[in-house]
């Protein structure tokens, strides 16, 4: 069996919410690569929260991370991931997770990403007056193995917040606080989307790592680079019952984060027609 290009070498992983613990084991075992952790505040390109506002998209956020943490381990190879959280895109009344996790290779000169959108996620919040009002939320919320962050409703004073919150009291002693700081008399209560906190969004980064360090292994038949893998879809995949094409993914396209060299295969999970649900023919 052939090594990876990456075998026995370290890559520098920005994070300072333990993203390590579900990304090392698939870089060991896929690629043979071992994960340094350097000190950096990943936090100066924004918090969820909202003490700090992400300026850029999750890629470009999270090729900043990346390089911040090559800088401070002087790494030429980069690790960074970049999550966001809303309605999802084709299903607003749904909360989503997308997730990107980046890599950066400057020995090669190239960097590629696989990105990730799931509605398992707890993402969610609350306004409440006290602990009267929560309700089902902290079921929905997934607490306590998922902690809670908790500020005032009418933010003045962003130090007033608590974060990283697990257990009952400590919760009921910050929706106090928070109902004392605001000038509504209300607390904002929202699920801790940092990934040490959250199982199950760190679960989601550990899908990726896999993903990740899977495109590594592989090579560019053209000129052989690392991180040969999708690039973009078409969709067409024929209906079942009328052979009619629907906008279902029919073929990927593989390519190369340097070369021009692209392959356009069927799908990996070998379907070959689309639901009938999913044809505009069939189902207008």
């Amino acid at each position: 069996m052939q090594l990876s290009s990456y075998y026995g070498k370290y890559i520098a992983f920005a994070t300072k919410h333990r993203k390590e613990q579900a990304v090392q084991e698939p870089f060991r075992k896929i690629l043979g690569a071992g994960l340094i952790v350097p000190w950096v505040e990943t936090d100066q390109f924004g918090t969820f929260s909202g003490e700090v506002q992400r300026q850029g998209s999750a890629l470009y956020v999270a090729e900043r991370k990346a390089r911040l943490g090559m800088q401070a381990a002087r790494f030429p190879l980069g690790l960074a991931s970049e999550g966001s959280f809303g309605p999802h895109p084709h299903a607003p009344y749904l909360s989503s997770n997308q997730e990107l996790l980046l890599f950066i290779d400057d020995e090669l000169g190239f960097m590629v990403h696989e990105m990730a959108v799931t509605v398992d996620t707890n993402y969610a919040h609350k306004i409440v007056s006290s602990m009267d009002e929560i309700g089902d939320f902290l079921c929905r919320a997934k607490f306590p193995s998922h902690a809670l962050i908790v500020r005032p409703n009418q933010w003045v004073d962003k130090h007033v917040i608590n974060k990283a919150i697990n257990q009952l009291k400590e919760l009921e002693a910050a929706v106090y606080t928070a109902c004392q700081h605001s000038s509504d008399k209300k607390a904002w209560i929202e699920t801790d989307m940092r990934a040490n906190f959250n199982p199950s969004r760190m679960k989601i980064i550990g899908d990726l790592a896999q993903r990740l360090a899977t495109r590594l292994s592989r090579h560019c038949p053209g000129c052989s680079l690392p991180g040969w893998g999708v690039v973009d879809v078409e969709n067409g995949l024929r209906c079942e019952y009328c052979g009619a094409p629907t906008e279902t993914v029919a073929f990927e396209i593989f390519g190369c984060a340097r070369c021009n060299h692209r392959q356009r295969l069927p799908r990996a999970d070998g379907r070959l027609t689309a639901d009938a649900m999913q044809c505009q023919f069939c189902n207008p």
